[in-house]
């Protein structure tokens, strides 16, 4: 089916567009009421990621409210972890935990290694039908976290402000960290190509601790099996290129090696403006951001303003996909995104030649 709308994967091969696409990172979360009523009527979180349906239902909800040019299906990053034995569950206020966290080297010899398309069949589930709701308005967007990302709820057993026990790892035994990871990244790439099968039209890696680790353990721990998942990935499908991007939170000193890695795109967070970005790594890949979530709290006008500061920083030409630099928050009101995404849409088109 021929997409009405391929503004964004256009933008993310840096391919001409006649203005900047925009989608949200958790477009679809707790801060639309809609949202906030499927996820009583699911009654847990857990179940409705598990539910296709209503997976399906949540993915769409921003796209019904808002001029959005993507769909990214509403799922969990730690659902791999999950099928791989350690039980997620979710405490309200604390966020994800582990009933088996990873405590020694026999838990990560003992680590399966799933059949996503199986165990993960209700994700898979949830791509078709999204895809087959969706009509060709919009891509869709498939993500997973990077396995040093997941390797750190395993081993923390939950979220950490330190990474303590993952840092021991990597550090007192990082033979053990590389076996891990490695299992990680194999189960990241079944699982980014079982979603482009199912009908994914680009994919997102979510690197959300990579600012945690210090350079050299960056390059060792995080981006090197990050590197190992694009080169695994289906990168043609449906007779078009799947655009992939990295979205490595905190790395900004390490642009250029993330621009080598073989991803299409750089998800950036707000604390590097795109001007800089793009002189340190040129016409090689796509930039994808980046204002700070806390923007959306202000009042319109602010909004509008660093909106247009945004996309002055990128400047003209191509390769430009706007987006928060992370997650929109809770307390957002859905006002404020449609006064984002009206500048974005009013104010791009100045940035860009009609292809």
């Amino acid at each position: 089916m021929k997409l009405k709308n391929d503004l964004l994967l256009r933008a993310l091969m840096r391919e001409p567009v006649e203005r900047t696409p925009v989608w949200i990172m958790r477009q679809a979360g707790r801060y639309l009421p809609e949202y906030l009523k499927t996820r009583s009527e699911a009654g847990s979180f857990m179940n409705l990621c598990q539910t296709p349906e209503l997976a399906c239902e949540v993915t769409l909800q921003p796209l019904r409210r808002f001029r959005l040019d993507a769909a990214i299906v509403f799922s969990d990053i730690l659902t791999i972890p999950d099928v791989m034995g350690l039980k997620l569950y979710f405490v309200s206020g604390e966020g994800p935990k582990f009933e088996n966290p990873i405590r020694s080297a026999g838990d990560i010899e003992n680590l399966p290694s799933p059949d996503v398309s199986e165990s993960l069949g209700y994700v898979m589930d949830a791509v078709s039908l999204v895809r087959r709701e969706l009509n060709g308005e919009v891509p869709l967007i498939g993500f997973s976290g990077s396995p040093w990302t997941l390797a750190t709820y395993m081993i923390e057993g939950g979220s950490s402000k330190t990474f303590s026990k993952a840092k021991t790892l990597i550090y007192q035994e990082p033979g053990l960290a590389h076996s891990l990871l490695g299992k990680l990244a194999d189960t990241v790439t079944d699982y980014l190509n079982a979603q482009i099968e199912s009908g994914a039209q680009a994919v997102q890696i979510f690197d959300t601790w990579g600012g945690a680790l210090s350079s050299q353990a960056y390059q060792e721990f995080s981006l090197r099996y990050m590197a190992r998942i694009v080169s695994g990935l289906t990168r043609e499908h449906e007779g078009r290129p799947v655009p992939v991007i990295l979205f490595s939170k905190g790395c900004n000193t390490q642009l250029e090696a993330l621009a080598d890695s073989g991803c299409d795109a750089l998800g950036l967070d707000w604390t590097i403006s795109l001007s800089e970005a793009r002189n340190r790594i040129g016409e090689r890949v796509a930039l994808q951001g980046n204002l700070d979530p806390a923007v959306l709290l202000a009042d319109p006008e602010v909004i509008r303003k660093h909106v247009s500061l945004t996309l002055d920083s990128f400047g003209d030409g191509n390769g430009h996909v706007f987006n928060l630099g992370h997650g929109i928050t809770p307390d957002v009101n859905p006002d404020h995104l449609s006064a984002l995404i009206n500048a974005v849409g009013e104010l791009s088109p100045a940035f860009h030649q009609a292809p």
